[in-house]
């Protein structure tokens, strides 16, 4: 079992998080998404985002971009979110207009994507959204959807988060080659493509936080796969971060401990008490805020001398 079981919702307590001084505000937006624990069910959530501007400063501020993948949601997970949508919108409102992009990976999720952008749309503060639908298992995805966001809202891209993952478990008597692509071409490959056709855009100081778990380093049997997608991860980080330091662009990585989740009621009852138990903080699971604070303050001001990181989302379950 693998523990980035969600992707953080950017809270208005983290959106207040990186406002510093009159800066800007980066906003960003992950949607929560479900992990199968019975086997092989991807789910994609890559975000670039870009800058959001307080009304009270520059009038003539740029329109920011948010790009997102949307995973197909479960629907009781679905209608819990709406009080906090509507709850998150009431705060971006005093912001300056966003563009988004939202992409989908099947059919199945088109409904819920066209709803959230229709509740961007209607912030009644200029803000714009897009939808598209990628797989990003394809190899053309990335080109795709960096390419759907510059024909919607311009050249210009600020923050890249990749968030991709499969998750399945399985002994490696009985990992094939097949399980191995299956894992790495979502887990590694689709992060490093997508970066590549994003940094060309990138404006400088641009962000880019891959999604790494605490299974990267707390290796548990029958996730050999797993752990070494997420490890490859961490190191594909560091790397970057040299890379493309040169051009004041930020590279880190969050890995997230468990987190509270619909999937849990799949989870054996003695496995979370132990989980819990181990995190230093409360012994409690950790929240979807809990990660977006983290995240929101890598895409923030506060955040540009931090580069090549790998930091455990976990309440001290993972010390690293």
């Amino acid at each position: 079992m693998g523990f980035d079981w969600l992707a953080p919702i950017l809270t208005p307590a983290a959106l207040r998080s990186v406002q510093a001084d009159g800066r800007p505000v980066i906003t960003l937006f992950l949607v929560i998404f479900g992990l199968s624990i019975l086997g092989a069910v991807i789910w994609y959530c890559h975000f670039v985002t870009s800058k959001m501007y307080p009304k009270k400063k520059d009038a003539n501020a740029k329109k920011g971009k948010i790009l997102g993948i949307i995973p197909r949601l479960p629907i009781r997970m679905a209608r819990r979110q709406q009080q906090d949508r509507r709850h998150m919108a009431e705060e971006i409102h005093e912001y300056r207009p966003t563009s988004v992009t939202l992409v989908y990976t099947s059919t199945r999720s088109k409904e819920l994507t066209e709803e959230v952008a229709s509740k961007i749309q209607s912030l009644g503060n200029g803000s714009a959204a897009t939808i598209v639908q990628a797989d990003l298992k394809q190899l053309d995805a990335p080109t795709k959807i960096v390419s759907a966001t510059r024909e919607a809202f311009g050249d210009k891209i600020d923050i890249l988060v990749n968030n991709a993952g499969v998750l399945f478990n399985k002994s490696v008597v009985e990992v094939t080659a097949e399980d191995y692509a299956a894992m790495f071409d979502v887990n590694v490959r689709a992060a490093l493509l997508l970066t590549g056709a994003v940094v060309p855009h990138l404006r400088a100081p641009g962000r880019i936080i891959n999604m790494s778990s605490v299974g990267a380093r707390m290796c548990f049997a029958n996730l050999s796969l797993y752990a070494g997608s997420k490890a490859a991860i961490e190191g594909i980080t560091r790397s970057l971060a040299q890379e493309l330091g040169g051009a004041g662009h930020t590279v880190n990585a969050v890995a997230p401990g468990p987190v509270e989740s619909e999937m849990l009621a799949d989870v054996p009852g003695e496995i979370v008490e132990g989980q819990m138990k181990q995190t230093a903080v409360e012994q409690r699971m950790g929240t979807v805020d809990d990660v977006a604070r983290i995240v929101a303050w890598l895409c923030g001001e506060d955040a540009k001398w931090v580069s090549g990181q790998t930091i455990s989302a976990s309440g001290g379950f993972l010390m690293l």
